[in-house]
């Protein structure tokens, strides 16, 4: 009998673990608020991070690798947060967002995204441990396009 009970305990926490990394919904406006601010916290990050290597690779500031493994790092980083911040669907709300519904109703294409992103960040990571300017150069436009990408598919432009 304690077989028994140890499966359906097993089969309870992992259907209880699949339901928690899948999409939720926002219980209240307060909740959806506090979601948002959250998921716009770490694009604001990714933003002010890649700003920087974005004008690093246009040429409009002196190419520095050590700046460019920093911020790659910190990309890379806040790649892995974006899942858990943009898990609860605020979509039932008006919250001020930029976020098209498609984060949550497109789930399997937003997170290959995210997956991207992950990537191409610990590309530019390595590529800029080298202090090739060239190859780093190239690696930034690969962290760019997987922004871009991003935005073109879920986020409402202005």
């Amino acid at each position: 009998m304690k077989l028994n009970t140890s499966k359906i305990i097993t089969a309870c926490a992992l259907i209880l673990a699949t339901n928690v990394a899948v999409a939720n919904t926002a219980t209240s406006e307060k909740h959806a608020v506090k979601a948002t601010e959250l998921r716009q916290a770490v694009f604001k990050m990714l933003g002010a991070n890649m700003g920087t290597l974005g004008a690093m690779a246009k040429g409009k500031i002196p190419f520095d690798a050590k700046v460019v493994e920093k911020n790659a790092t910190r990309i890379n980083q806040l790649s892995f947060m974006i899942a858990d911040y943009t898990a609860t669907d605020t979509s039932a709300y008006k919250v001020k967002t930029e976020a098209l519904n498609k984060v949550w109703t497109d789930r399997d294409a937003f997170e290959k995204r995210i997956k991207d992103l992950s990537v191409a960040s610990e590309k530019l990571v390595k590529a800029a441990s080298t202090g090739d300017e060239a190859s780093t150069r190239a690696a930034i436009g690969g962290v760019g396009k997987t922004c871009g990408g991003c935005h073109d598919n879920f986020k409402q432009e202005d």
